[in-house]
């Protein structure tokens, strides 16, 4: 209750022109419970193809889907929103509550700066108009995790307004080809938080905890269909999703659900849906038909929010007491879309390396400290950190942070494969020893599995002629013009000298043997 939540959303991004086959779930399921934690913000995404199918059949039409997005976000901070109640995950229920989040009679809000800051950074990261003065409304309806029978939000002038979100989606016939996409953001708003309500089946009861929704994020997708040129249709809304993955299958779901309907003669329902991760469809909640009324009013016990910049900040203001817009824009970290193209510039690596070490969490650290500590060129540091390091990763469902090889031990290995230590198949086997947590150092274990270079080039021009001398036929091919043979004889050699030979120094040694 009363927890610090922004808001935020997408109304009216037109998805891609399809055509599909439909299906339905029969199933009805009630209501998954309260709304979460949240930032809470409303954002309409631009036009933009989502899936694109074959061309449609004889008598079937186009459709467009619109699809907007209400995402609601838990704001990080030590105490509530309008409390100084603390926010603890997994306190045990009803621990964290204060006489203000349980609306006793003649307890005021209080308004938490922390959260506020939060607001701001978020409407500045997302290249929102940060309005210097919003206002709090009361939305009214009643529901047992809302003990008030109001909800304190910001409906009428919020915190931050008209922003947009540039982001690329690797695609293209061309490797590296990147399409920019653009998400416009239509406001953010700080918005108390509900209780959680908990349901138990067996006594047939509902628990109410009032300390505050656990979810970190939930989206409320509204989605409708229709044909280009023709208004828009009839929407409906997928509650309570908590994951991008569900997210998208909702989403997938619904419009071809509609579709279907709609082809098959029916109608779509102004109705709110579940998601059913299960099943993978959406199941009717309610209508909304009849819409409820939420009488909206101005906030009587909090005044409106004033904030400043540097140009209308009072000379004599008290720090504690104001907020500088302008002194928050300068606390912005690097945003991801400003780091990929630096990773692009700096290192050379194409687009799409740069996403994905910006989508696993400590990905991007573990990279720039191998960079750190390594002389090999960035663009081999790139593949052993997305192809192997990663690939390890995968195979064994583990964080970057659990990962058995530090960025200490992958830059000395570098080393060692830079400096013609060891060949690049023995690296891969060191990099095994490595991941079995033996605590040994690269260089131990190049050294007790003996997997050096050959560096005795007398020895090596002996292994290529004995190799010649019991391969004549192989020999003969080469001679021949039978560009695949010297591979035969390299790995011969390779395999003579146990992989510890340089396959160019090889292939060096046998051009010149074989032109005499």
């Amino acid at each position: 209750m009363a927890a610090p939540m922004l808001r935020w959303g997408c109304r009216g991004r037109r998805w891609a022109l399809a055509w599909v086959d439909g299906g339905s779930c029969h199933r009805r399921g009630a209501p998954t419970g309260s709304t979460s934690n949240r930032i809470r913000g409303q954002s309409s995404l631009a036009q933009q193809p989502l899936r694109t199918a074959q061309k449609p059949r004889k008598g079937e039409h186009k459709w467009a889907a619109v699809v907007g997005l209400e995402i609601h976000a838990q704001i990080s901070s030590n105490s509530k929103l309008f409390s100084g109640s603390q926010v603890r995950f997994s306190a045990p229920p009803n621990s964290l509550v204060s006489f203000f989040d349980a609306s006793l009679p003649g307890t005021l809000p209080v308004l938490n700066r922390r959260c506020v800051e939060a607001a701001v950074m978020t409407g500045l990261a997302l290249n929102c108009h940060i309005n210097k003065k919003s206002l709090f409304d009361r939305k009214h309806y009643f529901y047992a995790d809302l003990p008030a029978g109001y909800q304190i939000t910001q409906q009428r002038l919020p915190i931050a307004v008209n922003g947009s979100l540039t982001y690329g989606i690797s695609a293209g016939k061309e490797r590296g080809q990147v399409i920019p996409k653009t998400v416009r953001v239509k406001q953010i708003q700080l918005e108390q938080d509900s209780g959680k309500s908990l349901h138990d089946d067996l006594r047939s009861q509902t628990l109410v905890d009032l300390n505050r929704a656990e979810g970190q994020l939930r989206v409320d997708a509204n989605v409708s269909v229709h044909h280009p040129g023709e208004p828009l249709g009839v929407r409906t809304e997928v509650k309570n999703l908590n994951s991008l993955r569900f997210l998208a299958k909702a989403i997938d779901y619904e419009i071809q659900r509609q579709i279907s309907e709609l082809e098959n003669g029916g109608e779509i329902l102004n109705e709110t849906r579940s998601f059913h991760e299960k099943l993978g469809c959406t199941v009717s909640m309610r209508d909304k038909e009849a819409k409820q009324d939420y009488r909206f009013m101005p906030e009587p016990n909090l005044p409106p929010l004033l904030l400043y910049d540097a140009t209308s900040l009072p000379t004599d203001a008290d720090p504690q007491q104001v907020i500088n817009i302008d002194q928050i824009r300068e606390m912005l970290p690097e945003l991801p879309s400003v780091t990929r193209e630096r990773l692009v510039q700096q290192y050379g690596m194409l687009p799409e390396h740069s996403f994905t070490l910006l989508n696993e969490v400590g990905l991007l650290e573990f990279f720039q400290n191998v960079i750190k500590e390594t002389r090999a060129e960035p663009k081999k540091v790139t593949s052993w950190v997305l192809n192997i390091f990663l690939g390890y990763l995968k195979q064994e469902n583990l964080a970057v942070s659990e990962s058995p090889v530090t960025p200490s031990a992958l830059a000395e290995l570098l080393d060692l494969l830079d400096s013609r230590t060891i060949s690049s198949s023995a690296a891969k086997q060191v990099f095994e020893e490595l991941w079995k947590r033996e605590g040994k150092t690269p260089g131990q274990i190049v050294s007790e599995k003996q997997l050096e270079l050959m560096q005795d080039r007398g020895a090596l021009e002996q292994f290529c002629y004995s190799v010649m001398k019991d391969h004549p036929q192989v020999v003969m091919d080469v001679k021949k013009g039978n560009p695949r043979a010297i591979n035969k004889l390299i790995g011969l050699v390779r395999k003579a000298t146990l992989n510890r030979a340089d396959p160019a120094v090889i292939k060096e040694i046998l051009e010149k043997q074989l032109s005499l």
